[in-house]
């Protein structure tokens, strides 16, 4: 029993230690998609009870971001998603952030702790229903939509949206 308790103690402590550990940095680009296949379905409501399809977005580009609070990177990125946002607002260029799992209290307890809520839309998955469509691996996985409504480029982890490099494959899928 008393090395039960030691092995539960020292499990506690590493993983203290990991939690206080410096996280990585996000990731400064996304995989362009060889085969640019269509978009799967997507159609949720919003925090506000407002419908949204992805099908009737055609003609823009869309960021579609599927992300939960408990997941360390999904939190760090939610700004600079705002960031690239605000960056490309004068432009055909959409957000969608799609949470995981999570319902509407939760979330807005997690918007509360950001400095600005978010100008984009957070659509609600709470039965996790489009993992399995959109094959997701692992949170948070991003798509980048073409304006045709195919996948152009895809990431798994975090990213650091507004950087420059992100944000000049945005603008040339923007492009006529």
């Amino acid at each position: 029993m008393k090395l039960r308790s030691m092995m539960g103690v020292l499990l506690m402590t590493a993983g203290m230690a990991a939690l206080a550990a410096d996280l990585p940095p996000l990731s400064h680009s996304l995989t362009a998609q060889a085969a640019q296949t269509p978009a799967p379905m997507l159609a949720l409501k919003d925090l506000d009870d407002q419908p949204h399809d992805l099908g009737s977005l055609k003609g823009k580009v869309v960021l579609v971001n599927f992300w939960a609070t408990w997941c360390p990177p999904c939190r760090r990125e939610m700004p600079s998603m705002e960031r690239l946002a605000h960056n490309l607002a004068d432009t055909p260029f959409v957000v969608l952030a799609v949470n995981i799992g999570e319902d509407a209290d939760t979330i807005h307890t997690f918007l509360s702790q950001l400095d600005a809520a978010p100008s984009f839309s957070i659509l609600l998955d709470p039965h996790a229903r489009l993992m399995k469509t959109w094959k997701i691996s692992g949170l948070p996985t991003t798509y980048l939509i073409d304006p045709q409504g195919r996948i152009a480029y895809s990431a798994v982890g975090g990213r650091e949206f507004d950087h420059p490099e992100i944000e000049r494959q945005v603008r040339a899928l923007l492009k006529p």
